[in-house]
This record gives C-alpha cells, sequence and structure tokens, in this order.
C-alpha cells in the first residue's frame, strides 16, 4: 500500500505544481484552494509512504514523480520546448524511478 501512496502523493505534486501556475501570484481563488488542497494531500500520502519505504527512495520518487509530470504538463498545457534533449532527459527521470522501485524490493 505505501507505493500506492507513494505513486498518488506523486501526482497530487503534479497537480500542485501545475495549478501554482495557474493561481496567478494567488491572485484566483480556484486555483489557489486546488493548490492547497492538492499540496497538502501529496504531503500527507507521502508521510504514510515514508512510514515503510526508505525516505531517500521515497524522496527520490515522489520528486521524480512530480518532475516528469509538471515537465510533461508544462509541455502538453503551456507550449513548453519538446526537443530532444527535454525528451532524453525526462526518460532518465522515469528509468530513475523504475530504478529505485526494482532496487527497493
Amino acid at each position: 500500500m505505501a507505493w500506492f501512496y507513494l505513486i498518488v502523493a506523486g501526482l497530487f505534486e503534479v497537480g500542485w505544481a501545475v495549478s501554482l501556475k495557474y493561481t496567478e501570484g494567488f491572485t484566483r481563488l480556484w486555483p489557489s484552494a486546488l493548490f492547497g488542497v492538492s499540496m497538502a494531500l501529496s504531503i500527507w500520502l507521502l508521510a504514510l509512504a515514508l512510514k515503510t519505504i526508505p525516505i531517500g527512495t521515497g524522496y527520490a520518487v515522489w520528486t521524480g514523480i512530480g518532475a516528469a509530470g509538471t515537465a510533461t504538463l508544462g509541455m502538453l498545457l503551456f507550449g513548453e520546448s519538446r526537443d530532444t534533449w527535454r525528451m532524453l532527459s525526462l526518460l532518465f527521470i522515469i528509468a530513475g524511478i523504475v530504478g529505485l522501485k526494482v532496487s527497493s524490493t
């Protein structure tokens, strides 16, 4: 169950990062509320996961999911660069997440 919590925590990290862009400096109510709820859920689920998963592995996977997911949504929602090096770098992040998961079982 801890890995499930960690993955969902990473997805909520993506949610708060993307919603932060939409807050426009916390001047918009609903994106700001979504940011707060997503951040709280992300941290809470991370804390639950870290009861079982080692801190180094858990934190790296959580930030990796957040970084890869946020970068991907940045490309899809905000027209950010999709050049070869960026895509290759995302694949390395994903490979690192998978490697940490596989090596921790």
